[in-house]
C-alpha cells in the first residue's frame, strides 16, 4: 500500500494547505491558474511543503501534457526525449504546449540545465522547476531571466499539519476513516511540531501508528514512540510557553541560576533550538538592549553556533548565551521607545515630514521646496540643532527614547545630554 503522505497528496486548490503567502483566493497565482494562464515558474523551499503537489494541481488545471523529472536520477537524454516530443507537438498541427517539471532542478549541472533554454525561448515548454536550495545561487541566470515567478515554499506551520492530520482521519477513500480512529490532540500537536514543516514527516508517522497500534485512540504516548522523542514536553500545551516565559523573566531578573534552571528543562523536555534561540535574541534585544547592545549580535552567534552543532552540544551554546543575558545589565529602552513611536502613530494626528529633510535628488524637488533649510550635521563637527520630529510632535515635545544609567547606555545618555548643553 502506498504511504499516507502519497494517497493523501491534494487533487484540487481547494484541498492544498498552507503558503498562504502567495496563494490565496484571489492571488495573481491563484487567478493564474483558475484563468489557465499560468506559464512558468520556480519552486523553492523544505521538502514536504508542496511542491510537487501544487505542481501536479497547476497542470491538472491547464489540461495539457505533462512530464516529470527528477534532476536526481534523470539526465540530459531524458529531457532532450521530453524536448522532441514538446516540439513535435508545438510545431505541428497540435499546436500544443507541454508542461515539464523537474524535481530537485539544483542536482543539474549548468550544461544540463543550460538544455533547457531554447525550448523556453521558443515558448515549447512550460517550465516549473522545484529545489531545496536557493535558485538565485543554484540555477543559472539564463534560465532565471526566462522564468518569470519564483515562489517560496515556508515550512508548513503546526495548525496547518494538524488540519491535514485531522483530513487524514478523517477521509474514508483516502486516509485513515475507515479504520474509525480518534487522537489526542496533544498527540497531534507533537506530531506537527517534531515534523519540522513537512508535511510528508507527519503523515507517514501518523500511518505507521494507525498501522500498528492495537487501541482506537492515538494518544501523546503513541506519537513519542513514533517518533522516538521524549513527551514530558507536550504534557500540556502551556508547559512550553510557560518554561519559555520563566526563562525570559529570570533573564529579566538577572538570576542566571533559575535561567539556566529552565533552559536545562526546556532541553531536557527535547525543545528545538531555534524555539529556545529566538527568545534568547529576543531577551537580548528587548532586556538587555541598550545597556549592553552587543549582546544582540553574541547571542545570535551563538544560536547560530548551535544549530550549526546540534544538540547534544549545542546546549554549551545556549548556556553561553543564556548566562551572558542574565549577567548583564538591563535596559528596555529599545521597546519601550519603538512602542510608544507606535501608540502615537495610532493615536494622534501627525503632521508631515519637515521639508528640509524630504529627498532633494530627484529633478523639480528644488521647486516644491523639498531639502531647502537642511543642515548637515557633517559640516559642523558632527552635530548642529535642527528639528527632524514633524512639527506637531517637536511643538509637543515628544521624546521616546529614555536612556538608563545602566551599563553602556549611561555612556549615551551622557553622549545626548551633552549634545544639547
Amino acid at each position: 500500500m502506498n504511504p499516507l503522505s502519497t494517497r493523501m497528496r491534494p487533487q484540487t486548490l481547494d484541498e492544498f494547505v498552507g503558503q498562504r503567502h502567495f496563494l490565496y483566493e484571489g492571488s495573481l497565482l491563484y487567478n493564474s491558474i483558475q484563468n489557465r494562464s499560468f506559464e512558468s515558474a520556480i519552486f523553492f523551499g523544505p521538502s514536504g511543503t508542496g511542491k510537487t503537489t501544487l505542481a501536479r494541481i497547476i497542470v491538472a488545471g491547464m489540461g495539457a501534457e505533462f512530464h516529470e523529472l527528477n534532476a536526481s536520477t534523470c539526465g540530459i537524454k531524458e529531457l532532450k526525449d521530453v524536448l522532441e516530443a514538446a516540439k513535435v507537438k508545438f510545431f505541428g498541427l497540435q499546436k500544443e504546449v507541454v508542461y515539464l517539471y523537474v524535481d530537485e532542478f539544483h542536482r543539474w549541472n549548468k550544461l544540463q540545465q543550460d538544455s533547457l533554454l531554447q525550448a523556453l525561448e521558443e515558448g515549447v515548454v512550460r517550465f516549473i522547476g522545484s529545489t531545496t536550495e536557493n535558485p538565485y545561487f543554484a540555477v543559472n541566470n539564463a534560465i532565471l531571466s526566462r522564468v518569470r515567478a519564483i515562489y517560496e515554499f515556508k515550512p508548513l506551520e503546526s495548525d496547518d499539519i494538524v488540519r491535514i492530520m485531522e483530513n487524514a482521519l478523517a477521509d474514508r477513500d483516502r486516509g485513515l476513516g475507515a479504520k474509525e480512529l480518534r487522537a489526542d490532540r496533544d498527540a497531534l500537536l507533537m506530531l506537527a511540531e517534531r515534523s519540522g514543516g513537512d508535511a510528508r514527516i507527519a503523515l507517514d508517522t501518523l500511518g505507521f501508528i494507525a498501522d500498528n497500534m492495537t487501541s482506537a485512540r492515538i494518544t501523546l504516548q503513541h506519537a513519542g514512540e513514533a517518533m522516538q522523542r521524549q513527551t514530558a514536553f507536550y504534557d500540556r500545551s502551556e508547559d512550553k510557553y510557560n518554561l519559555l516565559s520563566a526563562l525570559q523573566k529570570s533573564i529579566r531578573g538577572s538570576d542566571p541560576d533559575a535561567a539556566i534552571h529552565y533552559l536545562a528543562r526546556l532541553i531536557q523536555a527535547d525543545a528545538d533550538i531555534l524555539m529556545i534561540g529566538r527568545r534568547l535574541m529576543v531577551c537580548a534585544a528587548e532586556d538587555v538592549g541598550m545597556a549592553y547592545p552587543q549582546a544582540v549580535s553574541i547571542a545570535t552567534s551563538c544560536v547560530q553556533a548551535a544549530q550549526m552543532t546540534g544538540f547534544p552540544e549545542a546546549r554549551i551554546m545556549l548556556a553561553e548565551a543564556v548566562i551572558l543575558l542574565a549577567a548583564s545589565p538591563k535596559s528596555n529602552s529599545a521597546i519601550a521607545s519603538i512602542d510608544g513611536a507606535l501608540a502615537d502613530l495610532r493615536t494622534k494626528k501627525i503632521d508631515d515630514v519637515p521639508a528640509h529633510l524630504k529627498d532633494a535628488h530627484y529633478s523639480g524637488a528644488e521647486k516644491l521646496g523639498r531639502g531647502r533649510g537642511y543642515i548637515n550635521p557633517h559640516a559642523h563637527g558632527g552635530y548642529i540643532d535642527q528639528q527632524y520630529l514633524p512639527d506637531s510632535l517637536a511643538r509637543d515635545g515628544t521624546t521616546y527614547y529614555r536612556p538608563t544609567d545602566n551599563g553602556r547606555e549611561a555612556l549615551f545618555k551622557k553622549f545626548l545630554k551633552e549634545l544639547k548643553e
